[in-house]
Order: C-alpha cells, then sequence, then structure tokens
C-alpha cells in the first residue's frame, strides 16, 4: 500500500486565480462547478497551466459555459489531436443553481465570474462568483482601505 501524502506534500490544489475579478467586482455570493474537459487539458491543468484572467461565464439556453480560459497545452500532446487553448467548456452545476443564478443574472444584472481553478477529490472544480461590477471611485476606495490596512498593520508591528 501507497504512503498517503500530507497536505504539506502534496503542495497547493488551486490551480489558476483570477484576481482582477477581485478588483472589479462586489463577489456576492460564491458556488462551486465542475468543468467538461478533454484529456490533454486535465494534463496541462495538472501541470498548472491555466489562465483566468480574461474569462467569463454565460448561461445560453438553461447551461452554464466558461469562456475565455485559456489552458495552454503541453508539447507532448497527442499528434492526432489538435487543442484549441480557448474552448468554450460547459460547466456541471445542478438545475436548482442554474435557475437561480438565471433570476439573478438577467432581472436582477448580476455578472457571473470565474474566481479560482483547483482539485478537489481528483475533478478539477472552478469557483464562481455572483457579482456586481464596481464603479471607479468603488475601485479607489478599496485601494485605499487596503493600503491604510498595510499602513496600520506596519504601525502596529513597530509599536
Amino acid at each position: 500500500m501507497g504512503k498517503k501524502k500530507s497536505k504539506s506534500e502534496a503542495g497547493s490544489n488551486t490551480i489558476a486565480l483570477n484576481r482582477k475579478a477581485r478588483h472589479d467586482f462586489f463577489i456576492e455570493d460564491r458556488l462551486e462547478a465542475g468543468l467538461v474537459l478533454e484529456g490533454w487539458e486535465v494534463k496541462s491543468l495538472r501541470e498548472g497551466r491555466a489562465q483566468l484572467s480574461e474569462s467569463y461565464v454565460l448561461l445560453r439556453n438553461g447551461e452554464a459555459w466558461l469562456f475565455g480560459a485559456h489552458v495552454t497545452p503541453l508539447p507532448t500532446a497527442s499528434t492526432h489531436i489538435h487543442p484549441d487553448p480557448t474552448r468554450t467548456r460547459k460547466l456541471l452545476l445542478q438545475r436548482p443553481e442554474i435557475n437561480r443564478l438565471i433570476g439573478a443574472v438577467e432581472r436582477k444584472g448580476y455578472t457571473l465570474v470565474p474566481l479560482a481553478l483547483y482539485w478537489k477529490r481528483g475533478r478539477a472544480k472552478l469557483e464562481i462568483g455572483l457579482a456586481k461590477g464596481k464603479k471607479e471611485y468603488d475601485k479607489r476606495a478599496t485601494d485605499k482601505d487596503r493600503d491604510w490596512q498595510r499602513e496600520r498593520a506596519r504601525i502596529l508591528k513597530n509599536a
């Protein structure tokens, strides 16, 4: 029998983060969705070759789709497959979750933003945020608040 890896040996479960989303949006709710992936994509994700920075989630025909996520194919990918790094990927959600998201997006003006891509029990999962866009002055206020928190921690550390 193989020895189980501890948390420190296993490394991080996070594949990719979308830091820009937290800067551009107020995240009000979070959901976890599975992804429909091809074999070469799973291999690339295991190598950590994914970017969520320009990606977004759309709801079409009662299904959720991930657009613009970039998964770089490995150079050792099979020769008979022509990988598309930015292909549209289907998200796996429960019907009640999809219905709730449709209501929020269409009626209340929310946006669906991918926040993080990570491993959970050997499966790739995507964290989706139900978000409202920030105005420019909101972004400035957030930056100012973050700078003040950093300065306050620095002062308290030296005191």
